[in-house]
């Protein structure tokens, strides 16, 4: 059973980017993901750096495990009904772990993911210091990962960082190896204009991933702008979480400050809007909240 709703998810989720562009929420972790799916969004995206910052307080420097990714993943792909595509990193190895890495994805319900081209340990897509493995290595993978699939509509997205390790050149060069090499989309990282967002894509075919990070080296561009260049997928893969993060840090300062919460009550979401995003009648026999 769950091997089919894994396939209907990835399925759809190639249906809807073949008829339009989607915008896909950043999520940390599984309630989030209700919330996206709530307010109406057709897919949602699981940000590495998320899990890292969110469950382990640690930055985003691949430091989450195999497991622990395909364990926090699975929580989101399984509490929504839409589609969701997960953060890989590098693979977490070489071609063999992302074999391994596919599989254990697709078991878990995601509908897709991004591999990257970095060397291990990576870091932020945003950040200096980068560095990038040659680009056979990264073919190897994507070969692997298009071999071990089970479902052929799991979506396999390679992701480059070679727009600030190389040039903008190089980074077309390898996005074109990448995807002769079997990879279903593109994800240029870390795009330094509005004119290279849309130069890219006219030198790739679709489907192409945009990733609209704040405080990166990107221009944050509208998703209708990103769209009209081509763009299939947009990621927004921190903005909640950052939102979150910035409410509750002044909500510890003023909770400090007075000893009580009554002045935030107003800003809160009630314990029956949370049983309202569970799916959770307290008065049930059972909860019976996992989603078809």
């Amino acid at each position: 059973m769950k091997a089919i709703k894994s396939m209907s998810k990835s399925r759809r989720l190639r249906d809807l980017i073949a008829e339009r562009a989607l915008m896909m929420p950043g999520v940390p972790n599984a309630s989030m993901a209700r919330q996206v799916e709530r307010a109406g969004f057709d897919a949602v995206y699981i940000s590495g750096a998320g899990m890292a910052n969110a469950t382990a307080g640690v930055p985003d420097i691949g430091l989450l495990g195999l497991t622990e990714v395909v364990r926090l993943a699975g929580y989101v792909a399984k509490a929504v009904t839409i589609p969701a595509i997960v953060d890989a990193d590098t693979g977490f190895g070489g071609a063999e772990n992302v074999a391994r890495t596919i599989s254990e994805l697709e078991s878990a319900g995601l509908a897709g993911c991004h591999i990257e081209d970095q060397e291990f340990p990576k870091r932020c897509g945003h950040l200096a210091g980068k560095s990038i493995v040659e680009v056979e290595e990264m073919v190897g993978k994507i070969e692997a990962a298009v071999k071990a699939r089970r479902d052929p509509d799991f979506m396999i997205i390679a992701r480059t960082d070679a727009r600030a390790v190389e040039n903008f050149d190089q980074a077309v060069k390898r996005a074109g190896a990448y995807r002769a090499a079997g990879a279903d989309a593109i994800f240029p990282e870390a795009l330094q204009s509005a004119d290279e967002f849309r130069d890219f894509a006219k030198e790739i075919d679709p489907p192409l991933l945009a990733n609209m990070t704040e405080f990166g080296k990107s221009p944050l561009l509208s998703f209708q702008e990103l769209a009209d260049f081509g763009y299939r997928m947009v990621i927004f893969p921190q903005s909640a979480f950052r939102v979150s993060m910035k409410a509750s840090e002044q909500f510890f300062v003023a909770l400090k400050k007075s000893g009580t919460q009554t002045e935030w009550i107003d800003k809160m979401q009630t314990r029956q809007e949370l049983y309202d995003l569970l799916d959770y009648d307290p008065s049930g026999a059972s909860w019976q909240g996992f989603p078809d």
